[in-house]
């Protein structure tokens, strides 16, 4: 009997890439192998990303590259663009099924229904009427070392830059006994860390009565055999005082912080309708460093905003240069069609925006360096993740990247390491010891030395 299989390509975000491995789970579970999209497959199911025009426009590339390797399989499209412009994809000859970012789960079904009927599915419905968190479980991740865990859906801020509360919805946060469930399910398949996403991550909470995110902290750091706990992504505005003593209390949550700032002017921020001013959110970032000692805070910038004059573009790179965030993902501003700000009239010419990128980038490089070094010499916790070059590469829990010799069995174990190199995007450390956890009530560390 002949497997029947699948091929999945995910475009954007690691919500996005946690909504594929569910996606997987349930073809899998009905007997599907999965194969590389270079691979003739029965299905393909491109997961889509819109959060740029650039966005739309690769993932319609992957769509028909899909189209071109297999005419015959059922070509399955999903995700933020899926969810704008379903007419849009729908008009390429050859998709013949489309959902949004709903309905995930009756995929499968819809695969089945094509195979019967030979007819075109759309099943993209009104994002902006759901309500409710829509529950996908992931057991454990094609990528084993570190496991991502979905909390919510959807954002209510309406950047003027920004589409995907038009993709996603408004608001929606995951049941919280679901989500401890998970966690204590992930910690049993063997993962050390765990790391928080969703669309608006730091807003869990935020559509519960007596519940929010430092009470699911709370509640996370009381899963046995957990290690770390890292959170993908927070606002400013969402490190309330409540968030801050949580972390300051825990053992499990890292020393990394990525705080999404865009700009570091207060009329830009206004522009761009964020909610915060730039005095709240260093009061913030001051209060993190106090609290947690060396913490790697880590932060996206758009640079050449609508209106951006040099004398806000200064402002962003001082304060950036002041606080020594340890690195940043530096963005020119995109022109996103249906925005508010695409319709902005000061648009900022390429060449300015590309100078403008280049400044913070060899900022932010020198930045991640100065951090860097200031651990040479330092142990460091790392999990392996990959073999790179006859090394193993993993992230320590400041999420510095540190490669080591030592075996690949120990990818996704947790290692002590002495960073004898420090530099960047990579340092080098050598062995010092692994940490074992054994299935002991007190989970008391056992150290082994190898």
């Amino acid at each position: 009997m002949n497997e029947k299989t699948i091929a999945f390509h995910t475009l954007g975000c690691k919500v996005n890439h946690y909504e594929t491995e569910a996606m997987w789970q349930i073809f899998k579970d009905d007997g599907y192998e999965r194969i590389d999209l270079e691979q003739n497959a029965d299905v393909y199911v491109i997961n889509t990303c819109t959060v740029t025009n650039t966005g739309d426009k690769k993932s319609r590339q992957v769509i028909r590259r899909a189209i071109r390797k297999n005419p015959d399989a059922v070509i399955a499209v999903t995700g933020c663009y899926a969810q704008t412009s379903p007419k849009e994809i729908m008009d390429i000859a050859g998709v013949d099924i489309i959902i949004g970012t709903e309905d995930r789960d009756k995929l499968l079904g819809y695969v089945n229904q094509y195979h019967r009927e030979r007819q075109p599915i759309n099943g993209v419905k009104n994002i902006m009427k759901k309500r409710t968190y829509e529950e996908m479980d992931v057991p454990y991740f094609t990528d084993r070392t570190r496991a991502t865990l979905k909390i919510q859906e959807g954002c209510n801020n309406f950047c003027t830059f920004c589409i995907i509360p038009w993709a996603r919805g408004l608001m929606r946060s995951r049941d919280p006994e679901k989500v401890i469930e998970q966690a204590q399910n992930l910690v049993e398949q063997g993962y050390k860390e765990i790391v928080l996403t969703g669309i608006h991550t730091g807003g869990y909470g935020e559509d519960l009565k007596d519940y929010n995110l430092a009470q699911l902290l709370r509640d996370l750091e009381e899963v046995n055999g957990l290690n770390r706990l890292r959170i993908s992504s927070i606002e400013a505005s969402q490190l309330t005082d409540e968030v801050i003593d949580v972390i300051r209390d825990s053992n499990k949550i890292v020393r990394h912080l990525h705080v999404p700032i865009q700009s570091a002017s207060d009329t830009v921020l206004k522009r761009m309708r964020r909610k915060y001013t730039m005095e709240f959110f260093e009061s913030r970032i001051l209060k993190l460093k106090e609290i947690m000692p060396n913490v790697a805070i880590t932060s996206d910038v758009i640079v050449g905003f609508p209106g951006e004059t040099e004398e806000e573009f200064q402002e962003t790179y001082d304060f950036i240069n002041r606080h020594h965030f340890s690195e940043l993902h530096v963005f020119p501003y995109s022109i996103r069609t249906g925005t508010p700000a695409a319709r902005m009239t000061d648009q900022i010419d390429n060449d300015t925006k590309n100078e403008r990128v280049r400044q913070l980038i060899d900022l932010s490089d020198r930045l991640a360096l100065e951090y860097a070094e200031g651990f040479k010499d330092d142990v460091l916790e790392i999990i392996p993740e990959e073999i790179k070059d006859g090394k193993l590469v993993g992230h320590a829990d400041n999420y510095m990247k540190v490669a080591i010799d030592a075996d690949e069995t120990l990818v996704g174990e947790l290692i002590k390491v002495k960073v004898t190199e420090a530099g960047y995007p990579l340092s080098h450390g050598e062995v010092v010891k692994v940490l074992e956890k054994p299935m002991v009530k007190n989970y008391a560390y056992i150290e082994r030395m190898i």
